[in-house]
């Protein structure tokens, strides 16, 4: 399992303080220092069945610098995803990456993880 975070992100923080109270192992990775490549990005959106605008950081300071609000609409998810590999800022964090795919924290959603 890896955790992709930021650490200085507060949800990151507390998703990580769950992770250890639950004693679940996991491979931890800094998304700033080691941005996702386009093939993972690219494995994980199709694994998850999400929509890929569930991958970008739309409160991030990155994403709204590059007026994506307003050209993401005209985006293919390939230019989409090509472009979530240029900067770890711009993908909404905290990740899971294991059999599933969670994107952000929710303590009900990440309860899964307990059990495997």
């Amino acid at each position: 399992m890896i955790y992709l975070n930021y650490p200085k992100c507060s949800t990151c923080q507390k998703a990580k303080k769950f992770l250890d109270k639950n004693k679940i192992e996991y491979e931890n990775r800094n998304i700033k220092e080691n941005n996702p490549t386009y093939e993972e990005l690219k494995e994980w959106y199709e694994k998850s069945n999400l929509p890929i605008k569930k991958f970008f950081n739309t409160f991030g300071n990155v994403y709204k610098e590059l007026g994506l609000k307003d050209k993401l609409e005209s985006m293919t998810d390939d230019e989409k995803l090509k472009l979530l590999s240029t900067n770890g800022m711009l993908i909404k964090r905290p990740i899971i990456i294991s059999d599933k795919i969670l994107i952000g924290f929710k303590e009900s959603e990440w309860s899964i993880l307990k059990n495997n």
